[in-house]
């Protein structure tokens, strides 16, 4: 599986952005998928995370602000990120793997590029 995100970019406190992930592969919906993210000196950290079907998890520093989502006809998983704040300034990272939901990093085999979103106050 091949993970390509995209959707990051500089915008202010309060605004909204998705970010979106684009999976290779037909057994992209037998997959959960997971955003990570990480700050600048910082470890790199979950953020939510979707099961193949459908039940959801976050963290709880975006609960009720972020959703995840996915649609497994177009092989994407989604962040919609809400009422963004400047600590959500990281490099995003989406991820694939057959662990069912989690938020541990080595629960993830596959990863993607990584984009940067920038929150200015």
């Amino acid at each position: 599986v091949q993970l390509q995100a995209s959707g990051g970019g500089l915008v202010q406190a309060g605004d909204s952005l998705r970010l979106s992930c684009a999976a290779s592969g037909r057994t992209f919906s037998t997959y959960a998928m997971g955003w990570f993210r990480q700050a600048p000196g910082k470890e790199r950290e979950f953020v939510a995370a979707i099961s193949w079907t459908g039940s959801t998890y976050y963290a709880d520093s975006v609960k009720g602000r972020f959703t995840i989502s996915r649609d497994n006809a177009k092989n994407t998983v989604y962040l919609q990120m809400n009422s963004l704040k400047p600590e959500d300034t990281a490099v995003y990272y989406c991820a694939a793997g057959r662990s069912g939901i989690s938020r541990s990093l080595v629960d993830y085999t596959y990863w993607g590029q990584g984009t940067l979103v920038t929150v200015s106050s």
